[in-house]
């Protein structure tokens, strides 16, 4: 079978180590992305476009990895201008279920194939190629997709038709925000105990309530170094469309108020474990 020609669309944080995955594995890559100076250190072994329908043309099988609906919704609207019969489009972004139905629908109706794959993992797996990748599409596109997939993950769940993987991808950040919140606050609390922190992170990591998600930002809470592998903003985001969603619990109220509050207060550009920082700035009742 004839080597195929992918493309990529989309640089950022978690697209631009994908794509370089892709590009390390040796397939015949293209890239775009709208600021141009992150697609710089592709120009030696793969080809950069400056315009999204000159990639879209050349490639049979095109990822985007963009940051939320308008931004994907401006991207393929520049994508269906073209003719795309017989490509398949993998969107690995997480939006809306709505806005990922348009999507399909308006590639389909293009008579091209779409698959919603986005990720479960931060910039750390995206680099070492150990995303957990969450799809909803037919069979036989994700038999298409599945070599490149295991060049950037270690697991491929098929959970459905279109919009599964979105909806994967929505409940296990809706889990993810409760734990980072839930973490913040315990460290806090056994910091008003005079634990000391170590030690108290050593404890959850190495008892039944530990995990990876724990583990992972224990670095962060040891240095109290908020860099961002996953920004609180993007949990934000995902948490609203968790409710937008249907995700209407006990704990939807809380977390949408504290991360929105986080967000209001400047802790937006922080990792999402930076929340310990606004819930410590809170007045004591």
């Amino acid at each position: 079978m004839e080597t195929e020609k992918i493309g990529f669309i989309g640089l950022g944080n978690m697209g631009h180590p994908m794509a370089k995955n892709l590009e390390k594995a040796g397939f015949p890559l293209s890239v775009y992305n709208r600021s141009a100076e992150k697609a710089e250190d592709f120009k030696e072994k793969s080809t950069v476009y400056t315009q999204i329908p000159d990639l879209v043309k050349n490639n049979d099988i095109i990822f985007t990895m963009l940051t939320d609906d308008r931004a994907a919704k401006a991207v393929y609207e520049d994508i269906l201008k073209s003719d795309i019969s017989g490509k398949l489009f993998i969107d690995m972004s997480t939006i809306s279920p709505h806005a990922t139905a348009e999507l399909s629908g308006a590639v389909r109706i293009k008579e091209a194939s779409f698959i919603d794959a986005p990720v479960a993992g931060s910039t750390g797996p995206a680099a070492e190629g150990t995303l957990i990748i969450m799809a909803g599409g037919e069979e036989k596109d994700l038999q298409r997709a599945m070599p490149y997939f295991e060049k950037l993950g270690k697991a491929v769940k098929h959970l459905g038709e279109n919009g599964k993987g979105i909806a994967g991808k929505l409940s296990i950040n809706y889990f993810l925000s409760a734990i980072y919140q839930g973490l913040a606050e315990t460290i806090l609390f056994a910091d008003q105990l005079g634990i000391e922190r170590t030690a108290m992170l050593e404890i959850i990591n190495e008892s039944a309530s530990g995990s990876g998600a724990t583990k992972v930002k224990t670095p962060l809470l040891i240095h109290d170094d908020y860099k961002p592998a996953f920004a609180l903003d993007l949990m934000l985001k995902d948490i609203l469309l968790a409710k937008e969603a249907g995700a209407d619990f006990p704990l939807s109220a809380v977390l949408s108020k504290t991360y929105q509050s986080a967000h209001d207060e400047g802790f937006g550009k922080d990792d999402v474990i930076g929340i310990i920082n606004y819930l410590k700035n809170q007045p004591k009742k």
